[in-house]
């Protein structure tokens, strides 16, 4: 079930549910008009909350959990773009918003996760009202473009063991946990290779003395 496409309804959100960051950074008009016109969501670990294709009328502020934001390629493997943590949003969503353009990504929620539907229509009017909400979107934009050339540099200049222990080490960082809960194929695909690649790879980690490797599971270890 995806959750973006869809417009909020009435007043669902009380603003104590706000990052703490947020109450000294917007002012209280906009926090106030935060809690009027958007709506508070909940979603399930595995759940996506937009697919590629959809119509974006909402921008999702993440409250609590971790998002996932990828695309697919023309051969339907998966890349991982960012995570969006607490307090974050996106902005492939934003300018898809803005532009009244369907997604060009998917995000899916790593673990269960509570985010504010902000509707399309006030964000357009917050731009001009409020100078806190344009500092917002604009550091948002700039620090997903930063994330994108990363990655992109990652693809273009990295070796795929490189590119392997860095992807475990933010993911690790985005959960906050160095037992990261995923298969071989799983990696594989959010890395655009193949799983007997993958395996091979976290087998020479594991002989290195770098990782753990489980069921599904695999421990980063303080040399990684």
């Amino acid at each position: 079930m995806s959750h973006v496409g869809f417009p909020p309804a009435g007043n669902y959100f009380c603003v104590m549910n706000l990052p703490e960051t947020f109450q000294f950074i917007f002012e209280p008009e906009l926090l106030q008009e935060l809690e009027q016109h958007s709506k508070l969501i909940s979603v399930k670990a595995g759940e996506s909350i937009l697919d590629i294709g959809q119509q974006v009328v909402v921008m999702p502020i993440l409250l609590t959990g971790t998002l996932k934001v990828s695309r697919l390629d023309e051969d339907g493997k998966e890349l991982l773009l960012y995570y969006l943590q607490s307090g974050e949003t996106c902005a492939m969503t934003f300018t898809c918003c803005m532009q009244q353009f369907p997604s060009e990504v998917k995000a899916i929620a790593e673990d269960d996760i509570t985010f504010l539907a902000v509707p399309i229509a006030v964000m357009d009017q917050w731009i001009v009202k409020y100078v806190t909400w344009k500092s917002y979107v604009m550091k948002t934009i700039r620090n997903r473009f930063n994330e994108l050339l990363h990655t992109i540099d990652q693809i273009a200049f990295q070796r795929l063991d490189e590119r392997l222990v860095a992807y475990l080490k933010e993911k690790s960082k985005a959960t906050g946990s160095t037992l990261i809960n995923l298969s071989h194929e799983q990696i594989a695909r959010e890395l655009a290779s193949s799983r007997e690649v993958i395996s091979r790879l976290l087998k020479k980690l594991e002989n290195d003395k770098r990782v753990l490797l489980y069921h599904h599971q695999i421990k980063l270890l303080s040399q990684l």
